[in-house]
């Protein structure tokens, strides 16, 4: 059984305790392993860690704006691909439309955010209503559709030959953070008993990327009675209740949403901000070189960046300091705000990520030189 090398040193002038009461007119830089789970140093700079003049090279940081996005589709598969990797693929759906065929994943589940809009959920579990600020956790081999009451925009995010999970609460308890009783799931209700004709249908399958059809001669989704633990469930942002501490910024793996086998899916939704003295109110920078942090910003004024809106995406891959924004940092240090009003969702992705052509053509190209003093 392996073990991490841990022998405790102090060098030079340090703080007592981490993320607080920082030497005089330094800024603060974790480096650490294993996200934040693992062992870590805290590094105290006269200058931001994040304070370049310049960058070359493809390792910097990148942002893309959805709002630019043209195309709307009524097929999930003709969503707007942005980023992947080996075990995810992150798109952006636009729907104007009912779907007027079925859909089954059988490369993994996926994970819906709901940016706008509302819809009717049906698949084999049932009828389901969905809305903005709602996950919806679909599970592999799911057969589903959806019929919009708005327009209707929306992450994709699917966890390849993989499932989502819970996290482990741990000393917080099960009820922590959302309670699992929150959950809703399909019902087998008169809207989906309604929707069951004997019209024709058709199912698009994906499976290694490449879709496959299945015509019927009726509505597959058929049931009449299910009973198991296996299923789609729904959780709105607004059921997510953070962890706080007034005297310690708690770093962003502590609100974690669900787990897949390489990334995790974090949700930062409204709280108060730090009011002791000593503690930092902005996220520290850290060198979290073991992950790279893809952040969706749902709505609000996220606290730790500056001129970011409703619909952007944010690229900080590892290999460079993460961290604030130069304003965001000094509203923090001056204490302008008391509480964050920003909803986002974050993936921390344990492998790298390849941008694609479709999110290149959404890029706002000085987003790295973003973190320059004016």
């Amino acid at each position: 059984m392996a073990q991490w090398i841990s022998i405790p040193k102090t060098e030079g002038k340090a703080s007592r305790q981490a993320h607080a009461d920082l030497p005089k007119n330094t800024f603060e830089r974790e480096l650490g392993k294993e996200g934040f789970y693992g062992p870590a140093t805290q590094m105290y700079h006269r200058h931001p860690p994040t304070g370049w003049k310049k960058i070359d090279g493809p390792l910097k940081p990148s942002a893309f704006d959805t709002n630019k996005i043209q195309d709307s589709t009524s097929s999930p598969w003709d969503a707007t691909p942005l980023l992947c990797n080996d075990y995810f693929n992150f798109r952006f759906w636009k729907t104007e439309t009912n779907m007027d065929h079925l859909v089954r994943n059988g490369d993994g589940d996926e994970l819906l955010f709901i940016h706008s809009g509302e819809a009717e959920f049906f698949c084999d579990y049932g009828h389901l209503h969905i809305s903005e600020g709602d996950y919806l956790i679909i599970p592999r081999g799911t057969m589903w559709r959806i019929e919009i009451a708005s327009s209707l925009s929306a992450l994709l995010i699917e966890s390849t030959n993989a499932s989502y999970q819970l996290p482990d609460k741990g000393l917080i308890g099960n009820h922590a953070i959302f309670d699992p009783a929150v959950l809703d799931a399909p019902e087998l209700d008169q809207t989906f008993v309604t929707q069951q004709t004997e019209e024709e249908w058709s199912i698009f399958v994906k499976r290694r990327g490449i879709l496959s059809t299945l015509i019927y001669p009726y509505n597959p989704l058929d049931a009449i009675g299910w009973h198991g633990t296996l299923m789609p469930v729904r959780l709105n942002w607004r059921d997510i209740r953070p962890i706080m501490s007034h005297r310690y910024h708690i770093p962003p793996s502590a609100h974690t949403t669900f787990l897949s086998k390489h990334f995790i899916v974090c949700t930062f939704t409204p709280r108060p901000l730090e009011s002791d003295p000593g503690a930092l109110r902005a996220p520290f920078y850290h060198n979290n070189d073991d992950y790279e942090e893809i952040i969706f910003y749902h709505r609000g004024e996220f606290f730790s960046r500056d001129n970011i809106h409703s619909g952007m995406i944010t690229l900080h891959p590892s290999g460079i300091t993460h961290g604030p924004h130069p304003k965001a940092f000094a509203a923090g240090k001056h204490r302008t705000r008391d509480e964050t009003d920003e909803v986002a969702v974050m993936i921390d992705s344990r492998e790298e990520v390849d941008i694609l052509p479709q999110a290149k053509a959404l890029e706002l190209k000085e987003y790295a030189n973003s973190w320059q003093q004016s």
